[in-house]
């Protein structure tokens, strides 16, 4: 099955679109929960705890995110489909599944 480039743009396109999406949630879920909202003891620390959790899934979404538009700028040029370590060409499978990789595999370990 091969691909075009402009077939795995429209995926990095698809994908960004729903990291965007991603982000937008664990931006509002993460918003601090005002102390004058009666949720007692127990619920507020779990709102605290699933708070930590939820930046982290942010923090990982914004860097998904980041090499995205990285991988998608690369579209048409010499380094697109590169390993950045090895510079061997990353395998189209792993383009197709995770279209943010940077590395081939063998680098990505």
């Amino acid at each position: 099955m091969e691909m075009n480039q402009e077939e795995i743009k429209q995926k990095i396109l698809d994908e960004i679109s729903k990291t965007e999406e991603l982000i937008k949630e664990y931006r509002e879920i993460t918003k601090p929960v005002a102390p004058d909202v009666a949720i007692g003891r127990i619920s507020r620390m779990d709102a605290i705890n699933n708070k930590s959790v939820t930046e982290a899934s942010l923090r990982k979404a914004e860097e998904k995110l980041k090499k995205l538009e990285r991988v998608l700028s690369q579209i048409g040029t010499p380094e697109f489909g590169l390993c950045l370590s090895c510079k061997k060409p990353i395998p189209i499978g792993r383009i197709l599944i995770r279209p943010e990789s940077l590395h081939c595999v063998n680098c990505a370990r």
